[in-house]
């Protein structure tokens, strides 16, 4: 589906970085049939798989691995050299996870390998296309389905990515991008770089969780809602919800910085990974008339732009580069895509200089410190499970989120502060 976006300027970079990759065999449909009946791997469920109610509107599939961090019983325990993260760049909730471990210093604690889809059509889903073999050198598997299949033999829906992994069970163990970050976050404490940021303050963790369970439907989620819509009316109502989102979100950034103020939390990461992948990709497709570009949002515009700036950042952005599907110039017509993007210089175009830093009292820094007086102990408490991972399509169906502010006011505004 061109929608998934398979971004060919992601794929030459994905190629160049292993070159010891052997392109004499073609990956096609066949081949991949063969390491899906080496593996039992079955065909993938599709999207239209149970998440599309009788009247045409997209519902996301819960999350399946939802098991969390913590000292219980059944809980999974941080440790060191033990998870990965399987992530792809063509998916935004992918990068949410990424960039917050790179944030915090984490790179050698919590692995990454990065999937794509495999053979003709991806039938069988992500796998390790430009590996050695086909496989993934960590584990030996062709396809991120397996560890779905050694966790529970009778996962049914789709294998999806982020995915973290226990690659000495060779097992997903958790793939729920609405609190990953947050296990991140708080979980690893103890392993994060001395200096790392405090991206998930303790004292307001419950204003963090509510503006982020708000976010799903209507930013994270709204641009899927219209593109995955098979009727007018619900295409209609992700339109809506999803600029309304904007606009909203657009009035807040008028006199923050970011959306929680002075500094950079875990709303900010994905917020961006959203709407920077809308901007530069998903709009361009077929997703249907918009009201505006987020270019035309001008705080939002500036804001992303701001977080682009920072090299953590700019890195998850993925940019399409200006050889992006060079070689279809030679056609007389294409999308947008094709015919203009492939020839836009990205970097210039997101450039920003100072003028968000005004609107902050510590221009200077971007990142909030945790308390002084802090140990790991007190900022290990136990994370919120998230609405949106219940159980039925039907309760799942209701976008409607009751924020106790409105989304266009900070409720922490002044209260961020660094000592």
């Amino acid at each position: 589906m061109a929608f998934s976006c398979g971004i060919q300027a992601h794929n030459d970079k994905i190629k160049k970085e292993n070159s010891s990759v052997q392109y004499n065999v073609e990956y096609d449909d066949n081949l991949a049939a063969y390491f899906a009946s080496q593996t039992g791997i079955k065909p993938r469920a599709t999207m239209k798989d149970g998440e599309l109610n009788e009247k045409g509107y997209w519902i996301r599939q819960t999350n399946y691995f939802t098991t969390p961090f913590g000292n219980k019983e059944g809980e999974l325990k941080a440790e060191k050299d033990r998870y990965t993260i399987y992530w792809t760049y063509l998916c935004n909730w992918s990068n949410r996870p990424v960039l917050v471990r790179d944030i915090l210093g984490l790179q050698n604690v919590i692995d990454e390998v990065v999937v794509d889809k495999t053979g003709d059509t991806n039938i069988y889903g992500w796998g390790f296309p430009y590996e050695e073999g086909f496989r993934d050198k960590k584990t030996n598997a062709y396809f991120l389905a397996e560890f779905y299949k050694n966790a529970d033999p009778d996962y049914k829906g789709r294998s999806t990515t982020p995915t973290l992994v226990d690659t000495i069970t060779k097992k997903a163990v958790n793939n729920d991008y609405h609190r990953l970050t947050n296990y991140i976050e708080v979980n690893f404490r103890k392993f994060q770089k001395a200096d790392a940021p405090d991206l998930y303050p303790v004292k307001y963790r419950k204003e963090i969780d509510e503006f982020n369970d708000w976010l799903f439907p209507n930013i994270n989620d709204g641009h899927y809602r219209q593109a995955f819509a098979t009727s007018p009316e619900a295409y209609k109502d992700g339109y809506n919800a999803f600029h309304s989102a904007l606009e909203k979100l657009d009035k807040r950034l008028e006199t923050n910085r970011f959306v929680f103020g002075d500094y950079i939390t875990d709303s900010d990461i994905r917020i961006f990974v959203s709407l920077v992948k809308w901007e530069t990709d998903f709009y361009m497709l077929d997703v249907g008339p918009q009201k505006k570009r987020i270019r035309e949002y001008t705080n939002i515009w500036g804001y992303l732009r701001d977080l682009f700036s920072i090299k953590e950042f700019k890195r998850y952005a993925n940019l399409p580069s200006t050889e992006y599907n060079k070689e279809h110039r030679k056609y007389s017509f294409g999308n947008y895509l094709t015919r203009i993007a492939s020839q836009i210089d990205y970097e210039a175009e997101w450039a920003i200089g100072d003028e968000r830093k005004k609107l902050s009292s510590d221009p200077d820094n971007v990142y909030l410190k945790h308390p002084a007086n802090e140990t790991v102990e007190d900022y290990i408490t136990e994370i919120s499970p998230s609405q949106w991972n219940v159980d039925t399509i039907e309760a799942r169906s209701n976008k409607i989120f009751n924020i106790s502010v409105d989304a266009s006011i900070n409720p922490l505004k002044g209260l961020l502060k660094n000592n």
